[in-house]
């Protein structure tokens, strides 16, 4: 059952996405046609910095975990695992994170903790960031996520979800619990992963790079909440279509959105093969 829902809330998206691709056609190819394709390149170079502000930001919470893994490694888990997400159901990635980093030492537990924190995290951190760049008069219906956010933030409350998790699957209990500096820092990388995606934005439309920061924070939290579609697929070019609407004709944000969503997926296979590549080279 549940999997005919994913596919039908999938194939719902879509198909939205592409009526209105059809309805305004002509604006959209007008859009394609204004696009600056160097840009568009250095928009590549902005995502490949988000995903490193990703990347770091799970690291940083392993590391705090007890489970010290090298950049390469590190990488190597992350960008590789992450390919899981285009695939239909959320748990892919974390499964494939769990087992490669067994390979390197890491209990699966603490690989499952770290990719479920890394959650709660982006989403307050793109909520803040939403609010500071778009704000208040607009967005201030963020708030009410906020408090409820930053309690799931804090690692006395962490430690103690993950402590009755792991009892309830009569696993081991986490040697090191999340430190606050830990969490800190993992705040700190997911705020510059926010900033090179709002970067990825701008450089494609060209214009007011706050507002881009914005746009594109509000777009993905928007898409990630509905985790039953693959790396929220269609639904948040949806979103960042009606949040672009101030400042872009229809076609011309359904191009941006379009183009968005293909660099950001050239992204993630680009620094999972130069992941894998290097830790081949290196005898991971």
């Amino acid at each position: 059952m549940k999997k005919i829902v994913r596919i039908a809330f999938l194939a719902i998206a879509l198909g939205f996405g592409a009526w209105a691709i059809y309805r305004q056609w002509d604006e959209v190819v007008a859009g394609f046609a204004r696009l600056s394709w160097p840009m568009v390149a250095l928009s590549l170079v902005a995502v490949v910095a988000a995903l490193l502000g990703a990347m770091l930001t799970w690291r940083s919470l392993l590391n705090d975990l007890g489970s010290r893994l090298s950049f390469r490694d590190g990488a190597k888990v992350f960008f590789v695992g992450q390919l899981g997400k285009y695939i239909p159901g959320a748990l892919w990635p974390v499964i494939a994170q769990m087992e490669m980093g067994k390979d390197l030492g890491v209990p699966r537990s603490r690989s499952a903790a770290a990719f479920f924190l890394m959650m709660p995290i982006q989403l307050a951190t793109g909520l803040l960031v939403t609010l500071a760049t778009l704000g208040w008069s607009s967005y201030g219906w963020v708030l009410l996520a906020i408090p409820v956010l930053l309690v799931l933030l804090e690692p006395k409350v962490i430690n103690r979800v993950i402590s009755l998790v792991l009892r309830k699957l009569k696993r081991e209990p986490l040697e090191h619990p999340l430190s606050r500096k830990g969490m800190l820092t993992a705040l700190g990388w997911a705020l510059t992963g926010w900033l090179a995606y709002g970067l990825h934005l701008y450089f494609i439309v060209g214009s007011d790079p706050i507002f881009c920061i914005g746009a594109f924070a509000l777009s993905w939290c928007l898409g990630i909440l509905t985790f039953v579609v693959p790396a929220g697929a269609g639904v948040r070019e949806v979103a960042m279509v009606a949040v672009l609407a101030p400042l872009l004709p229809q076609g011309d944000a359904i191009a941006v959105a379009l183009v968005s969503r293909i660099v950001i997926i050239a992204g993630d296979a680009l620094c999972a093969g130069l992941a894998g590549l290097t830790a081949k080279r290196a005898g991971v």
